[in-house]
């Protein structure tokens, strides 16, 4: 079968992968369509450290093939969106509702695949999206309505719930509060909807890019700004909620000086794995808050459902997010495209 796999040197899509048969608690699914996310990218460029060779791919939908024994809550035939989160469910952070802190969830790259002559290769985020089959553990399948569009549906994976979760689980934006977005990628578009179904008063996007406001304003901003030299013109006080999605350190200094007394940054950009930032500490005690946050805080069984109910009311945008759609072998033209920042998601198909 097809997929794109990354040797440690270049990425190539090949036709010879192979995927074993599910165990007990795993779930086979013939990938419809995936989404070329960052952190994709950020495999290839060094920024995530992640062994090879190994499958690309986190943020796909398909129809589930096969299961294992003691699945019950999708068969085959089942149109599915996948989660990166192969949480155990058993764990304290299960318990509590935390599944994002699951330690099972985290560092463990299995080997599902095999190429030609039975080498292993790596699954990557325990979900490798860019092959046309892949194994998942049960927990990271859900179900979606079959009229939901599958390549809409692959969005929701992470984009989806890394964006709107990361306002409404982790920052907890309310109505009336003031946010801003600096960046307006896949996942700051979905930052920026979030803002809007919760009800904040002003959303104000940032972006270098000023052929952006356009869509921003579509999602949900209020206001749009080149620099965020600009954002205290509008908030003179500071915000509320200031989200950093791109993953620079000067950037998460902005995002903590152009904080309100109370406020939050909050961080979904991934800088390098030993990039540090600066900030005044003094700048906190007004009880200021910095706060990360893994995969927007989701517990994806009730929040994939929850999404795609919202799309089918009108309320979450998807179709839109989709801006470029790719067979697989175009590859290297949908990572270009995506690294260019001309689309806001490039979709893979199989």
């Amino acid at each position: 079968m097809r997929g794109v796999v990354f040797d440690g040197k270049r990425v190539r899509v090949v036709d010879d992968l192979a995927v074993r048969e599910p165990g007990a608690g795993e779930v086979l699914v013939a990938i419809a369509a995936a989404g070329l996310c960052h952190s994709d990218l950020s495999v290839v460029d060094g920024t995530i450290p992640f062994p090879v060779p190994v499958v690309l791919g986190h943020e796909g939908a398909g129809v589930v093939e096969a299961v294992g024994a003691g699945v019950t809550h999708v068969s085959p035939g089942d149109h599915v969106a996948l989660s990166t989160l192969a949480n155990c469910g058993a764990c304290a952070e299960c318990d509590r509702g935390r599944p994002t802190m699951c330690r099972q969830a985290i560092g463990r790259p299995g080997k599902p695949f095999t190429r030609g002559t039975a080498d292993l290769v790596y699954q990557f985020a325990s979900n490798s999206a860019f092959a046309e089959r892949t194994i998942v553990k049960a927990v990271q399948a859900v179900r979606i309505p079959r009229e939901l569009p599958l390549r809409s549906a692959a969005l929701i994976g992470c984009g989806v719930l890394t964006g709107v979760g990361a306002v409404l689980n982790r920052a907890r934006v309310d109505r009336g509060d003031s946010v801003v977005v600096i960046g307006t990628g896949g996942i700051g578009l979905n930052v920026l909807q979030g803002a809007r179904l919760a009800g904040a008063l002003r959303i104000v996007a940032v972006d270098a890019d000023p052929g952006k406001e356009e869509m921003a304003r579509q999602f949900g901003a209020t206001d749009f700004l080149t620099s965020a030299e600009g954002v205290r013109d509008i908030l003179p006080t500071g915000a509320d909620h200031v989200f950093e999605c791109v993953g620079r350190v000067e950037l998460i200094r902005q995002a903590i000086d152009l904080l309100d007394r109370h406020g939050q940054a909050i961080l979904l950009g991934v800088p390098p794995a030993t990039a540090e930032a600066s900030f005044l500490v003094s700048s906190l005690y007004l009880d200021k808050s910095v706060l990360g946050c893994r995969y927007g805080s989701s517990r994806p069984q009730r929040d994939v459902a929850l999404y795609a109910e919202l799309y089918r009311q009108g309320r979450l945008m998807l179709d839109e997010l989709v801006t470029a759609v790719y067979p697989v072998e175009d590859f290297e033209k949908a990572r270009a495209d995506a690294e260019a920042g001309r689309v806001a998601r490039a979709v893979l198909t199989f």
